[in-house]
């Protein structure tokens, strides 16, 4: 059960942030860019802004097996930043919405199983 508690931890469990500024001039670059957006959507990241897309992940090998998969996907131009936060790192981000503090974004209820 010891382990199990650890395995659970909020310093074990990440999330993932990809950041990135592809151009968009022409068609080919656009659709570069949209293919990468959806390739992030099928490896299962939510879109937190056009060009901000998080995962939650149980762990740094989690994290190193989707930064594989990104590399092998990563458009011919543009930039793309991937950053990791723990779970405890996570919680302090303050967001705002329409000017307005809002209450920090829930945990995905499908990694609690884990």
């Amino acid at each position: 059960m010891r382990s199990q508690v650890a395995y659970l931890s909020g310093y074990r469990l990440m999330w993932i942030f990809v950041m990135f500024d592809l151009p968009v001039k022409s068609k080919r670059e656009a659709k570069a860019a949209n293919d990468f957006r959806n390739f992030l959507l099928d490896q299962g990241f939510e879109m937190s802004q056009l060009s901000v897309y998080a995962r939650f992940v149980n762990g740094k090998e989690q994290f190193e097996t989707d930064v594989r998969r990104i590399e092998t996907s990563l458009p011919q131009t543009g930039e793309v930043h991937i950053l990791s936060f723990t779970d405890r790192q996570y919680e302090n981000i303050i967001r705002f919405a329409d000017q307005k503090r809002r209450r920090r974004r829930e945990n995905p209820g499908q990694l609690a199983l884990f």
